[in-house]
C-alpha cells in the first residue's frame, strides 16, 4: 500500500488502522485485550444514537459548541486575503481537547472502565480530560512532563482543582513524549479497569482514527458556517498547527476529499529546521514506531528518538499523527513551519490587532500566513485551537526582555 489512492476515502484508514504505510498498532501483549476491544466496539459505540445525542448534548451545553467563525477583519487587512478564524479557545477549558474528552469518557462509561489516564504536554488535554472525569465522577491520573509542569503551571493547577492526580514524567526531556511514555506503562499495569484518553491523532489504531472523528465537528461546523457568510462551505485554504495534529485532523477532517482546498499544517521550527533544537517532524523525521504506531518520527539512525524543542509544550513532540504523515507523504497537505521567535511575535501581534490572545501552539499557525502568497480572492479559515492564558508566564518573560 502506498498513497491514498488505495483508500476508497482519505479520512478511512485501512481495517487495520493504516493510512498508505503509517499507523496500525505495535502495543504490548498486556494491552492487545484492551485495544482490540477499542477496536472491534468503537465504531458501532460511535453509531449509537443514544451514544450520538449524548455527546452532542454536552458539545452543545457544556462545552459551547459551535464555536463562532469570526471574520478577522484587520488581519484580512494586513495579510491581503479573508481571514476566518475557528474560535476553539473558546470552547469550555479554553482549547478544542475536550471535544475529544467529552466523546472519550462516554465511550470509556460504555466499556465499563472505572478510572482514565492521560498524558498532556501544554495541560489542556490535561484539563480537559479531569474536567469530564470531574462531571462523570471517574477516577483521573494525568501524566505530564517534569519541565511541562513547571512552564503550565496554571493549568497544573487547575488540573488539581478538579481532583486530578498530576505525576510528573521524569525521564529524557521530561516533556511529553515521556509523558506518554508513562501513560502507557500505568496503562500496561491496570488494563482491566482503565481506559487510556488519547489527546491527540496519535497510538495504536483505532486512536488516531477515533480522536479526528471527536474532533471532526471542528471541520462540519466551518463548512456550515462559512456556507452561511460566503455562500460556498468551501474555503481556498485551511491553516492549523500540528504537534501530534488533533486540531488539524479537526479542522481538515471535513476537507481531506476537497481536493480544491489547500491543507497547511505548521509544525514547530524551534530554533530553526536544523538547529539541533526544533519539532519540525516532517522535515527531520523518517518512518518509524512511536507509541504504538508507525508514522514520520524524529531519530537517530539506529532508531533511538531524538528529543524535540518547541517554546510551546502542546507542539514539543518527536513524532506526527500517522494521517498527517499520509498527508506529508501523497503531497494532500502542505507542511510549513514557524520557529519559537516567530510565534512568539504573533501571539502578541494577534493579540493587538484582534484583540484574541492566542495559545502559543496556536500563533504558530498564523506565523506562516505571510509566507503563503496569498490573493485578495483567497478565503483561508485558521483553526485557533486554544486561548493564551497558560502561556502568560512566557509571554510576561517576553515583555520583560523587551522592556
Amino acid at each position: 500500500m502506498h498513497l491514498f489512492n488505495e483508500l476508497t476515502n482519505y479520512q478511512q484508514p485501512s481495517e487495520e488502522g493504516y493510512y498508505g504505510q503509517y499507523g496500525g498498532a505495535y502495543i504490548p501483549e498486556m494491552l492487545y485485550s484492551n485495544v482490540e476491544t477499542l477496536k472491534t466496539q468503537y465504531l458501532q459505540i460511535m453509531d449509537d444514537p443514544a451514544f450520538k445525542a449524548e455527546v452532542e448534548a454536552l458539545l452543545k451545553d457544556y462545552v459551547g459548541r459551535p464555536t463562532p467563525l469570526f471574520y478577522a477583519e484587520r488581519l484580512s487587512a494586513e495579510i491581503g486575503a479573508k481571514i476566518y478564524l475557528k474560535r476553539e479557545d473558546l470552547c469550555h477549558t479554553g482549547a478544542h481537547k475536550i471535544n475529544n474528552t467529552v466523546g472519550q469518557i462516554i465511550l470509556a462509561q460504555r466499556l465499563g472502565k472505572k478510572k482514565i489516564i492521560a498524558e498532556t504536554g501544554a495541560g489542556q488535554h490535561g484539563v480537559a480530560t479531569a474536567t469530564v472525569c470531574a462531571l462523570k465522577g471517574m477516577e483521573c491520573v494525568v501524566y505530564m512532563g517534569e519541565k511541562d509542569i513547571e512552564r503550565q503551571a496554571p493549568n497544573v493547577a487547575r488540573m488539581k482543582m478538579l481532583g486530578a492526580t498530576v505525576v510528573p514524567a521524569k525521564s529524557g526531556s521530561k516533556t511529553l513524549k515521556d509523558a506518554t511514555n508513562e501513560a502507557i506503562r500505568a496503562w500496561i499495569n491496570e488494563p482491566d479497569t482503565t481506559h487510556y484518553i488519547i489527546g491527540s491523532v496519535v497510538g495504536p489504531h483505532p486512536y488516531p482514527d477515533m480522536v479526528a472523528r471527536f474532533q471532526s465537528v471542528i471541520s462540519a461546523e466551518m463548512r456550515t458556517q462559512l456556507e452561511a457568510v460566503t455562500g460556498s462551505p468551501l474555503p481556498t485554504h485551511v491553516v492549523a498547527c500540528v504537534g501530534g495534529g488533533s486540531n488539524a485532523a479537526g479542522a481538515f477532517y471535513h476537507y481531506l476529499n476537497e481536493p480544491t482546498v489547500e491543507l497547511i499544517a505548521v509544525e514547530a521550527a524551534g530554533h530553526g529546521v536544523h538547529s539541533g533544537m526544533s519539532a519540525a517532524t516532517t522535515q527531520l523525521g523518517s518512518a518509524g514506531i512511536l507509541h504504538g504506531s508507525k508514522s514520520i518520527v524524529m531519530q537517530t539512525k539506529d532508531g533511538q528518538v531524538v528529543e524535540p524543542h518547541s517554546i510551546s509544550a502542546g507542539l514539543d513532540y518527536p513524532g506526527i499523527g500517522p494521517l498527517h504523515a499520509f498527508l506529508y507523504e501523497s503531497k494532500r497537505g502542505t507542511f510549513m513551519s514557524a520557529t519559537d521567535e516567530a510565534a512568539l511575535k504573533w501571539a502578541f501581534h494577534l493579540s493587538e490587532i484582534e484583540g484574541i490572545i492566542p495559545a502559543l501552539e496556536t500563533a504558530h499557525a498564523f506565523a506562516v500566513l505571510p509566507e503563503m502568497n496569498l490573493k485578495p480572492t483567497d478565503v483561508v479559515i485558521v483553526c485557533l485551537s486554544g486561548r493564551g492564558d497558560k502561556d502568560l508566564a512566557t509571554y510576561m518573560q517576553a515583555m520583560d526582555m523587551k522592556s
